[in-house]
């Protein structure tokens, strides 16, 4: 059975939790034409968690989906990240900023998770690991619908042993951060993640990577997904949260041009390949989300400007299929015969 019966979508397609991208307005949109509407909160503070998903239902009466970053516990080394901070100056130093503030994040998960419980969206999926057992209990007896991340077969079979009621097999073809329990690990083509994963558990598999198009989603479906997970193809969407010149970005590049790189956050992420990921191949970075904190006042100068040479561009394999319009346009493109 397919949890996501009980919502009754349109089509089988989940829109990907893209943090920094998802606003109330383009989740709302992507609701709306029929996919199940996901808000990124990987970034926001528990306040700005529940204002979002107030905001979203302000604009839909439709089932969605919130995801959350289960946090990593990366030893602090005032050394390493003085280094990493040092090793960013060029790069300030052009955007106008010789010595930024970088305030360190405080982990924001235990407050996002109680307001998960106390608003009750429809979904709440995990990035980056498993929460505690406890939180399962309460989440379902909340009759929340929990979904994991999963980036290789053992850490799909986790996901089955943790209780959640779904998996996100993610591909190594995905834009934007692996959602690997720790960073690093092995990169498993989508195809071969859904095989391995089809074959050996029974936990009903949602397919990401690099889903550009209605045969491929048909070529998943038969490979055994339930449903298919969505971000790339909607980046440029005019709903969506991403700056002008990352929409420029994502609609003029290549195939070739998306690499996978931890210069951005400290963790590994695929996005089109830019000045910015060229200049600090090789220099020394701190850990998640410390490298973020770090880097984080560079991108936002960087897309005021619209300099998307220093922008995290988080993209997907086939970008340059992307294409724009409204959400419910792009969304289109899967529902051809």
């Amino acid at each position: 059975m397919n949890p996501l019966d009980r919502f009754h979508l349109k089509h089988p397609i989940i829109q990907a939790p893209m943090a920094g991208v998802t606003t109330a307005e383009f989740v709302a949109a992507c609701t709306e034409s029929g996919m199940l509407g996901s808000i990124g909160a990987g970034y926001l503070d528990a306040a700005s968690t529940r204002n979002i998903i107030r905001a979203v239902r302000q604009l839909t009466d439709k089932p969605f989906s919130v995801n959350l970053f289960v946090p990593d516990e990366p030893v602090f080394d005032q050394q390493d990240v003085r280094r990493a901070y040092e090793a960013l100056q060029p790069i300030g130093e052009q955007l106008g900023l010789p010595f930024w503030k970088a305030p360190l994040s405080e982990p924001e998960f235990d407050g996002q998770l109680q307001v998960v419980l106390e608003e009750k969206p429809a979904v709440c999926s995990f990035t980056f690991g498993l929460p505690s057992m406890e939180t399962m209990q309460a989440l379902r007896q909340a009759g929340i619908l929990t979904i994991g991340t999963a980036t290789t077969l053992e850490e799909a079979a986790a996901v089955q042993s943790s209780g959640m009621d779904m998996a996100v097999l993610q591909g190594s073809e995905s834009g934007g951060h692996r959602g690997s329990f720790a960073p690093g690990g092995p990169l498993v083509p989508l195809d071969d993640l859904l095989q391995q994963a089809a074959g050996s558990l029974e936990i009903p598999l949602i397919a990401a990577g690099g889903i550009m198009s209605a045969s491929r989603m048909r070529e998943l479906l038969h490979a055994g997904a339930c449903a298919v997970q969505i971000g790339t193809v909607l980046l440029a969407a005019e709903e969506s949260g991403a700056a002008p010149a990352y929409k420029q970005a994502v609609q003029e590049a290549a195939d070739d041009r998306t690499v996978i790189t931890s210069v951005f956050s400290g963790r590994p992420a695929r996005g089109i390949r830019n000045t910015f990921i060229d200049r600090m191949d090789g220099a020394p970075l701190a850990p998640y989300p410390f490298q973020n904190d770090l880097t984080k006042r560079l991108r936002k100068e960087a897309a005021a400007r619209g300099d998307a040479e220093y922008m995290s561009l988080w993209a997907g394999t086939g970008v340059s299929a992307a294409g724009s319009g409204t959400a419910a346009e792009l969304l289109s493109r899967f529902l051809d015969s």
